[in-house]
């Protein structure tokens, strides 16, 4: 009773209109089904996130913390981008500058709007590819089946788009999904000591950590291919 009796003091102290943990999780979950109270801790820990907090201590997320969170997650689902990539994005955006993506998008001014959502005939028109194409790119593993599509597959299809047009088809790149498979494998091996712990904490760890390791990984690939191409134009 005296528990009960502390959680309704500290939830009517509160500021009106602030949400806990529980209600952010309704909020999100449904854009983002594996959202844990664990990974909103997380995000906190990591400075991403500043939740206001009760005398008695329980967090409260405002509707800007709230828009801030599903900034970061779609950026972490939908570009891949390492936790704190993103946070030097989110600190340069609150100094007024506009920085840009490592895919080449440019970050919204605002952290309000949300990334966008394609059917399969959005998907085509907006990448300006024919049905079969991206039909092809399914076949081929470069781009998930799905029912909607995020701005990453709007890229890769454009790309595709442009390959097409040098000769190169979707099934040329099939050893790209064999690569990045291969990639897998490091990353998981490299994940072994904290994905031991199995806490949901240490997930959330292991989860960052991952990211980490595909960027570093994509740095080797890109100097790689400069290099190579230097040679062609020696």
């Amino acid at each position: 009773m005296a528990a009960r009796s502390a959680a309704t003091a500290a939830r009517s102290s509160a500021p009106a209109g602030l949400l806990s943990i529980g209600q952010v999780l309704a909020k999100l979950s449904p854009e983002f089904p594996d959202l844990t109270p664990s990974k909103l801790r997380f995000l906190e820990e990591r400075h991403l996130v500043s939740p206001s907090r009760t005398e008695s201590g329980y967090r409260k997320f405002s509707a800007a913390d709230v828009d801030r969170l599903r900034f970061i997650l779609s950026m972490q689902r939908d570009h891949y981008l390492p936790l704190k990539v993103i946070r030097g994005y989110l600190d340069d955006i609150e100094a007024g500058r506009t920085p840009s993506l490592p895919a080449g998008g440019s970050v919204p001014k605002s952290i309000l709007a949300t990334e966008r959502r394609y059917t399969r005939a959005e998907l085509v028109r907006e990448a300006g590819a024919s049905p079969a194409l991206l039909t092809d790119a399914v076949s081929a593993s470069l781009i998930a089946a799905a029912d909607t599509y995020g701005d990453d597959a709007v890229q890769v299809l454009r790309a595709l788009v442009e390959l097409q047009r040098s000769g190169i088809e979707p099934r040329h790149l099939r050893g790209f999904r064999a690569a990045a498979e291969s990639e897998l494998g490091l990353i998981e091996s490299a994940l072994i000591p904290v994905s031991r712990r199995n806490d949901p904490s240490s997930r959330a760890k292991a989860a960052e950590l991952a990211r980490e390791i595909a960027g570093q990984l994509e740095v080797v690939r890109s100097s790689l291919i400069r290099s190579a191409l230097g040679r062609l134009q020696s």
